[in-house]
């Protein structure tokens, strides 16, 4: 390996995104409950998992909201490109249920709480970008301290 400074860059390049690819953060509301607490839990996301498509169904997320970019949701993926999903349009009222099939780079995104949850329901396939991280680690409270198994 070369001293320049384009090796150095890269070095330093590495070492920040590894750093910094995992953030500690407050998540709270009621459209994860039960799996997060309405009050509120303490995650640890991992903001490189996305990028290396470490992401799936089954997995939570955080993401940028397609509705007010100043805000960041945490939601399940539901279902990836080419799945086929079939939801209830809204379970407080009736069983109405359609399906879409999910279009290429984008994702289906709930809150575990249909109840509760303002999410894909309402505003379409998710594109990919808007993944800001994977949920991996519950660090509070201590009591519900562990991952999340994906």
């Amino acid at each position: 390996m070369s001293n320049s400074p384009a090796s150095l860059f890269k070095i330093v390049y590495f070492f920040q995104e590894l750093i910094f690819s995992y953030a500690a953060m407050q998540v709270l509301g009621p459209s994860m409950f039960p799996t997060l607490n309405i009050t509120g839990d303490v995650v640890v996301v991992g903001h490189l998992s996305h990028r290396l498509g470490k992401v799936g169904s089954g997995d939570l997320v955080l993401v940028r909201s397609p509705l007010d970019p100043t805000k960041s949701l945490t939601k399940r993926i539901v279902a990836m490109e080419g799945d086929k999903v079939t939801f209830f349009l809204d379970p407080t009222r009736n069983y109405s249920s359609r399906s879409v099939v999910v279009p290429k780079g984008h994702v289906w995104i709930q809150g575990d709480n249909l109840y509760a949850s303002r999410d894909l329901r309402h505003f379409g396939p998710l594109p990919y970008g808007l993944i800001q991280g994977k949920v991996l680690l519950r660090i509070w409270p201590p009591n519900g301290f562990g991952s999340f198994g994906q």
